[in-house]
């Protein structure tokens, strides 16, 4: 059991911090604007916020409660909907951001401003991610290839490769956006050759507890978030550290590239949004 749990707890991890990477996504662009401005302590509460949304998102996945997906359906419109809201208010306001970074600070008035609006950065993270519903389909993507990959190297998963790969198959029988993205997916596909059909639930090993299912979701999740943590505290840290060496009006203009880019996504959901409602269908 032991052996498991390291495996489970090192693949995910890695996972966590590789599919946390591009730097496209909405959350990598709230904290590159606000590393920019040498926003540390914002850039770690927004982390810590999305990650908890994202354990959210991927324990439902690899925990099996998949079941539960028609009854989310009907909301995903609304919540696209209402991301689409809080990404193009976001980007308007990066867009508009004034800032001399070699000055940042010295005002004590600007600081203490600051400081305040820093309390928000844990619910900004965390409402981002929330109301980004193919974030859930992303996961639940990444985790069967991953998974399928590890099990193919003939590394126990404790089961976790069946589960993840009826969650699959579960939610690509439902119609719309989601089957469509899963439409296909399977190990063969990307050159990884499928574990033994006699693989049980437990890998084999009647001795497991009962509980043990859950024990290894709550791990997974948890170390899939806190290696995404730690790409984001090392994006974070990194920008902000050699922010200084950047043109101020080259830093403006990039700046407010990003907050276009948030819009989009913003544009995006909304589109999505509209689609589903209209089409009655996702």
């Amino acid at each position: 059991m032991t052996e498991i749990i390291i495996t489970i707890s090192v693949v995910a991890l890695i996972t966590g911090f590789i599919f946390s990477m591009p730097i496209a996504g909405p959350i990598s662009i709230l904290i590159t604007t606000n590393a920019l401005k040498g926003r540390l302590r914002y850039c770690a509460l927004v982390n810590i916020g999305a990650s908890f949304a994202t354990f959210s998102y991927v324990f439902i996945a690899v925990f099996g409660l998949t079941k539960l997906y028609p009854f989310y359906k009907p909301a995903i419109p609304y919540l696209f909907f209402l991301g689409s809201v809080f990404l193009l208010f976001l980007g308007y306001k990066i867009f508009r951001t004034k800032f001399d970074i070699e000055h940042f600070g010295e005002n004590t008035h600007l600081s203490e401003k600051i400081k305040i609006k820093e309390k928000g950065g844990f619910y900004t993270g965390c409402i981002i991610n929330f109301l980004n519903p193919a974030l859930f389909i992303g996961w639940l993507t990444s985790t069967f290839l991953v998974i399928s990959f590890v099990s193919s190297l003939g590394f126990n998963t404790g089961g976790l490769k069946i589960v993840v790969d009826k969650s699959v198959k579960e939610i690509s029988s439902f119609e719309g956006i989601a089957a469509e993205d899963l439409n296909g997916l399977t190990p063969e596909n990307f050159g990884i050759t499928p574990a033994p059909e006699s693989e049980n639930v437990h890998d084999g090993q009647p001795n497991l507890p009962k509980y043990f299912h859950l024990v290894i979701s709550v791990i997974y999740a948890l170390f899939i978030s806190l290696g995404s943590i730690i790409w984001f505290y090392i994006l974070a840290l990194l920008i902000a550290r050699f922010r200084k060496a950047i043109n101020i009006k080259l830093l403006s203009g990039f700046v407010k590239s990003l907050g276009v880019i948030l819009s989009l996504f913003g544009l995006y959901f909304g589109y999505l949004a509209t689609y589903m409602l209209f089409n009655l269908k996702i």
